[in-house]
C-alpha cells in the first residue's frame, strides 16, 4: 500500500478492481463504509462477479476476467481526451515531460527491440534522451512528440469506449459512468483510492495491471494524497512481511537483490544497483544502497565481514537465473532437484497444474514440511481416491514433517497491508511436539554447522562463519530477531553536522536507516525496518490510537515502514511551492524552515521547495514513472489476452495475442486449452468463511462452508441443464474436478467481440485434508504460466468446460 487502511476514510471515490474486500478483507472494509457514510464517497466496483462489495457499491460494472488493462487503458484515454488530469502535478511530479529516444516505436502489439526467438526485449530504444551532463532531456510544455506525455496519448488513443466494451464485455454506458466517477477526482480538492488484491496480480500481465492504475492515479494527482494511493489488500496477515524480508528467491531483505553470475565482485554488484540521478538536484535515495548492503552483511556475518574481504560478498550465492516457484517446480518435474524444504505454505494446493506438481514431488529424494497442520503437500504421496489418484508404491520421496506453531502460539510481529509492523503476544502453548519456526530452523542450522565443522566442504565459510549471537542458540527469540532487523551500532557513529556529537553510540539500537553506514560501523538485518525497535524500546508494540490530524495518521499506533511513515511520497500532497493542494487535507507542508505535518515527511526535511527536488525520491529521475522501462513487456501497459482466451485472438492486434515476454516452458504450451474444447472463462477466489487452505481444519469453518462448489450464471445453467445443487464436472486441458453447482444471478453473461462469454467462478479452499468434505484441489485445473515480471501464476483467467456429472 502507498497509504493505509484507515486512510481509506478520506477518499471521495473508492475504486475496487481486482479485489473483493467486503468478503476477503471484512475488517478493513469498515473504512470503505465510513468513507461512504461520513465523506459521501462513491464506491465503484469493476469485477467479473456481482460480489458483496458490489452489493453496496454506487456503480457496478461487469468485466471479462483478464481484460483489466483494456479497461484501464480506456480510462487513461478518457482522462487525456477530456483533459481530466491534474496538469500541474503531472508536469512537476511525473516523467511526462521527459523525452524518449527517437527510435522508440510500438507496432502491432510489440514495442521496439523485441526478439522473437528469445521472447524478450532489448530495451535500448526505451531509454531517455540524455544531455551532455547525462541528465534526461525535458520538455516542460509537454508538446514534444517524443516526450512521455505525447507518447502516452498516442499509445492509448486506440482504447476507445467502443473498443474497451468489445474486449471487456463492459457495456459502453457503464464504462463511461466509471470513467466520469474517476475523472471527478482530477481537481486537487478531491481524491480517489484504488483497492486491489489477487484479482490483479494473478495474471500473466499482473504487474502491468497495477502499473496501469498507478498511471491513472498519477494523472489525477492522487499519489501521496490522503484518500489516494494504489493500495494492495494483502491476502495474509504477514505476506507483506514476507516480501519485506526478501523471501523471494532473487531478493535480499529490504528489496535489495541477490547477486547474479555477472556480478563477480562487490564493486560490480554495487555499481549496477546504485543509480546515478537522471535529473539534477534529486535525492535518488537508492544511492544509499551500499550502506544498506554492508549493514546487512555485518548483521549476518559480524566480524567475518570486513572491508578487506568486501564485507563477505563472496559468502553470498551468485544466481544464474531467478528461481521463482514456477522455475523450481519445472526443475523438480524434470528430476533436477534432490530436496525441498517447505515452510509455512502448501504448494500442492497453492501452485498451478497439480499433475505437474505431483510429478515433481515424486522425483524428490526428500521433502521437509514445516507446518502446524497436515497439508496436502505433506501427504501428496497418499492415494485418496479420485481426489489424489497417485500410485503410492512407486513414490520413493522421503517426507519429514516438523510441527510448528500457529500465530497465536508465539510472540512476534505481523506486517499488514498498510506496512504497519504490529507486535502480538503469545496466547497459548502449541500442542504436542509443536515448536516455533525459529527453533526448528535454529536446530537445523546448528546440526548443519556441526556437520560442516566435522566433515568440511568445498566452501563451508558461509555456514561456519554465519553470526549466531542468540542467548539460546537452538531457539532465537522473536525479540532478538526483531532487534537484529532494526540494527545496532557496532562502534560510535559520529554526526557529520556536529563535531563531537554522535548519531549512535556503540551497542545502541539504531534510531532509523538514515544512520546506516557503509564502513562496517552499523549492522542492520532489514534497512526498511530500522526504527522499529530503538533505544526507546519496541515501537511495534505501541497502542495509542490518537489521531491529532483527523486524517488517520495515528502515528503512535504500532510502527510503519519506512521511518513510521503512514503515506508514501507524501511530499506530493503539496504543490511545488510547498502548499497543500487541498487545504482541508493539510498532511505535510513547508513551514518556511522545514517540512512538518501529521506524518513523517517522505522527503529531505530541510529541502526548500525552490531547490527543485521532486517527491518521488526512490527514482533516479525524482519523478513518478508514467513511462517505466524496467518492466519486462513494455514501458506502457498494453492489453494482452490471457494465455487461455475465449476469443483465440486479440482484438487490439491479432498477431500478438498473449504477453510476448512471458516465460512458457516447453511442454506447458501444449497443455494450454483452446475455446473450441473449453469455451468458458474460469476465475478462482476466496470466501469469507475460510482462510486459504487453513481453516478447513477447524470445525466451525468446516460447518459454515463444508463442500466445494462453483458458481455459474442462470443462462449457462439453462444451456447445460444444470440445477442449483447438482454435481458438475469442471474440466480444463490439465484435469477435472467434480463439485456442486451454485446457479446465481451474481455471475453475468457478457457480450464480448460479438459472442456470449460465460464465467465459471471457482472458490479454492477445499482439498483432501481437513474437516470439510474431501474434494479435488482447484489447481488441478490452472495453467502453469505466470506474470512476465514476477511469475505470479495466472489463476484468475483460464478456460474450462462444465457438464452435469
Amino acid at each position: 500500500m502507498t497509504n493505509n487502511w484507515v486512510d481509506i476514510k478520506n477518499a471521495n471515490v473508492i475504486l475496487v478492481m481486482g479485489g473483493n474486500p467486503a468478503e476477503a478483507h471484512p475488517c478493513g472494509f469498515k473504512w470503505v463504509i465510513e468513507a461512504k457514510v461520513k465523506n459521501k464517497a462513491r464506491l465503484v466496483v469493476v469485477d467479473p462477479r456481482f460480489t458483496r462489495t458490489a452489493a453496496v457499491a454506487d456503480v457496478y460494472a461487469p468485466i471479462r476476467a483478464g481484460t483489466d488493462i483494456a479497461f484501464l487503458g480506456g480510462v487513461i484515454n478518457y482522462l487525456l481526451q477530456h483533459d481530466a488530469i491534474q496538469r500541474e502535478y503531472v508536469r512537476a511530479y511525473t516523467n511526462a515531460p521527459l523525452i524518449v529516444r527517437e527510435d522508440y516505436a510500438f507496432e502491432d502489439g510489440l514495442f521496439s527491440g523485441y526478439n522473437r526467438d528469445k521472447h524478450a526485449y532489448d530495451k535500448t530504444t526505451w531509454a531517455y534522451e540524455l544531455d551532455k551532463d547525462g541528465y534526461a532531456k525535458i520538455d516542460p510544455t509537454l508538446t514534444d512528440p517524443h516526450c512521455v506525455f505525447q507518447l502516452m496519448k498516442k499509445h492509448y488513443e486506440r482504447y476507445t469506449p467502443e473498443k474497451v466494451s468489445e474486449i471487456t464485455g463492459t457495456p459502453r454506458e457503464l464504462f463511461l459512468e466509471v470513467c466520469a466517477a474517476i475523472a471527478s477526482t482530477a481537481p486537487p480538492e478531491r481524491t480517489m483510492t484504488s483497492l486491489y488484491a489477487l484479482g490483479w496480480t494473478q495474471h500473466s500481465v499482473g504487474s502491468q495491471n497495477i502499473r496501469a492504475m498507478a498511471m491513472i492515479q498519477l494523472l489525477l494527482g492522487n499519489i501521496g494524497m490522503p484518500g489516494g494511493g494504489v493500495n494492495a489488500l494483502r491476502g495474509h496477515s504477514n505476506i507483506q512481511g514476507l516480501t519485506d524480508l526478501g523471501l523471494l528467491s532473487n531478493l535480499l531483505p529490504g528489496y535489495m537483490t541477490m547477486p547474479m553470475e555477472d556480478d563477480p565482485d562487490l564493486a560490480t554488484y554495487l555499481a549496477k544497483r546504485t543509480p546515478k540521478a537522471l535529473r539534477p538536484g534529486q535525492m535518488n535515495y537508492w544511492q544509499n544502497y551500499p550502506k544498506f548492503f554492508v549493514s546487512l552483511q555485518k548483521a549476518w556475518y559480524g566480524a567475518a565481514a570486513t572491508k578487506e574481504n568486501d564485507w563477505a560478498y563472496d559468502f553470498l550465492p551468485k544466481l544464474d537465473k531467478v528461481y521463482d516457484v514456477l522455475a523450481v517446480f519445472e526443475l523438480m518435474a524434470h528430476g533436477k532437484i534432490n530436496g525441498y524444504v517447505c515452510q509455512g505454505f502448501n504448494p500442492l494446493a497453492s501452485f498451478p497444474d497439480k499433475a505437474k506438481l505431483i510429478q515433481g514431488f515424486s522425483k524428490l529424494k526428500y521433502l521437509v514440511v514445516i507446518d502446524p497442520l497436515q497439508t496436502e503437500t505433506s501427504t501428496f504421496w497418499q492415494h485418496r481416491g479420485d481426489f489424489n489418484d497417485v500410485d503410492t508404491a512407486n513414490i520413493q520421496t522421503e517426507v519429514f514433517r516438523f510441527p510448528s506453531t500457529c500465530f497465536a502460539e508465539e510472540d512476534g510481529s505481523l506486517v499488514n497491508s498498510g506496512r504497519w509492523l504490529q507486535w502480538h503476544w503469545k496466547g497459548a502453548d502449541p500442542p504436542g511436539e509443536g515448536k516455533a519456526d525459529a527453533e526448528i530452523i535454529g536446530e537445523m542450522f546448528l546440526r548443519l554447522r556441526a556437520l560442516y565443522q566435522k566433515e568440511g566442504g568445498a566452501f563451508p565459510d558461509p555456514i561456519l562463519r554465519l553470526t549466531w549471537p542468540y542467548k539460546i542458540p537452538r531457539a532465537p527469540s522473536p525479540e532478538e530477531l526483531a532487534k537484529e532487523y532494526n540494527g545496532w551500532a557496532l562502534s560510535d557513529v559520529p554526526d557529520p553536522k556536529q563535531p563531537g556529537a554522535f548519531l549512535a553510540r556503540e551497542g545502541e539500537q539504531l534510531p532509523g536507516f538514515a544512520v546506516l553506514q557503509a564502513d562496517g560501523s552499523t549492522a542492520c538485518g532489514c534497512w526498511i525496518f530500522a526504527g522499529s525497535w530503538t533505544q526507546a524500546g519496541n515501537q511495534m508494540a505501541r497502542r495509542d490510537p490518537s489521531d491529532p490530524s483527523g486524517l488517520g495518521a495515528t502515528p503512535s499506533w504500532a510502527w510503519s515502514w519506512p521511518a513510521n511513515r503512514r503515506i508514501l511520497y507524501n511530499r506530493a500532497s503539496c504543490d511545488p511551492a510547498g502548499k497543500p493542494w487541498d487545504p482541508n487535507r493539510r498532511y505535510v507542508f513547508w513551514n518556511g524552515k522545514k517540512w512538518v505535518g501529521a506524518d513523517v515527511p517522505d522527503y529531505k526535511v530541510d529541502a526548500a521547495p525552490d531547490e527543485g527536488m521532486s517527491p518521488f525520491i526512490m527514482n533516479p529521475e525524482g519523478m513518478a514513472r508514467l513511462w517505466a522501462p524496467p518492466m519486462v513487456e513494455g514501458p506502457f501497459p498494453e492489453h494482452y489476452e490471457p494465455f487461455e482466451t475465449p476469443l483465440d485472438t486479440n482484438p487490439m492486434h491479432p498477431h500478438v495475442v498473449s504477453n510476448p515476454a512471458a516465460r512458457v516452458y516447453p511442454g506447458d504450451r501444449e497443455r494450454f486449452g483452446t475455446s473450441n474444447e473449453f469455451p468458458y472463462v474460469a476465475t478462482t477466489y476466496r470466501l469469507t468463511e475460510h482462510f486459504h487452505f487453513w481453516t478447513k481444519h477447524t470445525e466451525i469453518a468446516a460447518v459454515l462452508q463444508p463442500e466445494a462448489f462453483v458458481e455459474i450464471s442462470e443462462n449457462l445453467a439453462s444451456k447445460k441443464g444444470i440445477k442449483n445443487g447438482d454435481r458438475v464436472v469442471v474440466s480444463s486441458r490439465r484435469g477435472k474436478i467434480v463439485v456442486r453447482a451454485m446457479v446465481t444471478k451474481r455471475i453475468p453473461t457478457l457480450k464480448v467481440a460479438g459472442k456470449e462469454i460465460e464465467t465459471v467462478g471457482i472458490p479454492l479452499h477445499w482439498g483432501f485434508e481437513g474437516m470439510t468434505k474431501p474434494s479435488y484441489l482447484v489447481n488441478t485445473l490452472t495453467p502453469f504460466v505466470g506474470d512476465a515480471n514476477v511469475q505470479t501464476p495466472e489463476f484468475k483467467a483460464f478456460l474450462v468446460n462444465i457438464a452435469k456429472a
